[in-house]
């Protein structure tokens, strides 16, 4: 006797015929001793089968959950078996960072099957290749790299298993780029009409390929996502906050409370609480800066720095160290750096305050269009625009050479994250003053808040950039312990500065 299609039960066109194994888990358990369950586990278990049968459920699931839980297993190995023991007509593909670890499951499948003839699905004769093959009812199994290819007939139901292999992978631009083209290009194309999709990754980055879905089409996916440590409200297993995960794994209550308190926090965040960003903010949080408010009537005055609320004090920029910071892009595609920069002044007391910044993207030849207005509404005529020595053969550099506006190089040659750690401890010690009402203060706080996973750093860029020029030239008045020209901070040899903790005032 035929087994109905899962799609013909799924689209209402039959009853749902009784399954021998309700669940991926249940078939696990029967045919694997090793097999466990957990929570987590279990509400996998759920969504995947109202994933399959339920047609008011959205086609594509995402499920995130901290590593080494299972969630691999249950997918990538039983979700195909469960699925062709009910239905070997259907067609499924198996993603993932690379071919062979594609390969794996389609192994290990292929194995589960031809070990287990009581599950009734019969493979091709000439079916010997692990990642491809084919059953006697036209349905079959075909696993691929990120970077392959799936061809052949449509897919039916699409598994992708961490298409980021590590951290490392996920900090590079060009393998996120791929991993979103082979969706756009190669794996949406291949879904049948009534094609089903699970993604189940590490959120290792806010532009990996789930960010980059869900910002395109948020509305296709259900997204189930469960932290290694409830945050409360909303949580999908329905835990309190702060109550820790059942590990399948058998680990000891307060596991992962101690993975916490001794990872680097946006690790931990993207690991194990499924967020490759801090709501409050990784090295740069939210709750630490400060703001200012200026004087509409005067046009070279700000407010004192204070806190919201608190009496205005207003101080002539005059007695302010001035300058602007600079980071030039040189492209105008939607998926390029910006070019941005931000006018600074640092005060007699070593605050530091953002007093404008723009941001876009524009060609070499717009850069001193866009940054020209933001020196003139700020800077004088002797204050100095900080940019990259790389960047000293741009039209920019030529167009303010050619206005008589003072340049310094910058040497960049620190990578992003240690440049960004001069500014994170001015930041924490509320030191840095934001404008309060610039319509662009949550594009800052945002990226500043995703750095160092988020997909753009260009602000963050010109903040450390600032850092490292107050740091570097900032000498505090009147101060008997150095001469009047000297800094209080020691040049580093970068073109930034090392803090003399002798003397140092943060």
């Amino acid at each position: 006797m035929s087994v109905p299609s899962a799609f013909a039960v799924a689209a209402g066109l039959l009853a749902p015929p009784p399954r021998r194994f309700p669940t991926p888990g249940s078939l696990a358990c029967e045919y694997d001793q090793a097999t466990r369950q957990s929570p987590v586990l279990e509400l996998l278990d759920r969504e995947l089968v109202q994933l399959i049968d339920d047609p008011d459920t959205p086609d594509r699931l995402m499920f995130f959950m901290p590593p080494q839980e299972g969630k691999s297993q249950r997918t990538s190995r039983w979700l195909p078996s469960w699925l062709l023991a009910h239905d070997p007509t259907l067609r499924i593909g198996i993603v993932s960072y690379e071919l062979e670890s594609a390969v794996r499951w389609g192994r290990a499948i292929k194995r589960d099957l031809e070990g287990n003839p009581d599950l009734g699905v019969r493979l091709m004769r000439d079916s010997r290749a692990a990642g491809r093959w084919e059953t006697t009812r036209g349905g079959g199994l075909v696993c691929v790299g990120i970077r392959g290819a799936l061809t052949g007939k449509p897919i039916d139901v699409l598994v992708i298993d961490d298409p980021v292999k590590d951290r490392a992978a996920a900090e590079s631009k060009v393998l996120r780029d791929q991993a979103w083209e082979f969706w756009e290009q190669v794996a949406e194309l291949r879904l049948s009409a009534r094609g089903k999709v699970v993604l189940i990754m590490t959120r290792w980055h806010g532009d990996d390929l789930a960010g980059r879905i869900l910002a395109a089409a948020p509305e296709e996916w259900r997204v189930v996502s469960v932290p290694a440590i409830s945050e409360g409200a909303g949580d999908p297993l329905g835990r309190p906050e702060g109550v820790e995960l059942v590990s399948v794994q058998g680990r000891r209550p307060g596991y992962f409370t101690r993975m916490r308190d001794k990872m680097a926090r946006y690790a931990w965040l993207a690991l194990f609480q499924q967020r490759p960003s801090a709501l409050e903010g990784n090295l740069f949080r939210k709750g630490d800066w400060r703001y200012w408010r200026h004087d509409d009537e005067a046009r070279h005055t700000v407010g004192q720095p204070v806190l919201l609320g608190i009496e205005q004090v207003h101080r002539d920029l005059r007695d302010a160290f001035r300058f602007i910071t600079v980071d030039l892009a040189a492209s105008t595609r939607t998926s390029a750096d910006y070019t941005v920069a931000a006018a600074w002044a640092i005060l007699p007391t070593g605050d530091m305050l953002l007093l404008d910044r723009v941001r876009d993207r524009v060609e070499d030849s717009g850069h001193w269009d866009l940054i020209r207005p933001l020196r003139e509404r700020w800077l004088g005529p002797y204050d100095t625009t900080y940019v990259e020595t790389a960047m000293f053969g741009t039209t920019f550099v030529y167009a303010a050479g050619q206005s008589g506006i003072p340049l310094e190089p910058l040497i960049a040659d620190r990578d992003k994250v240690t440049r960004a750690m001069a500014a994170a401890p001015l930041v924490k010690q509320h030191r840095v003053f934001l404008p309060a009402d610039a319509p662009w203060l949550d594009e800052w706080l945002e990226e500043h808040a995703e750095f160092p996973t988020g997909a753009h750093d260009d602000q963050v860029d010109v903040m450390a950039y600032a850092a490292r020029v107050a740091l570097a030239h900032w000498t505090p008045p009147g101060d008997p312990t150095r001469p009047p020209s000297s800094s209080r901070y020691e040049d580093d040899g970068y073109g930034g500065a090392t803090i003399d903790p002798m003397t140092a005032p943060f």
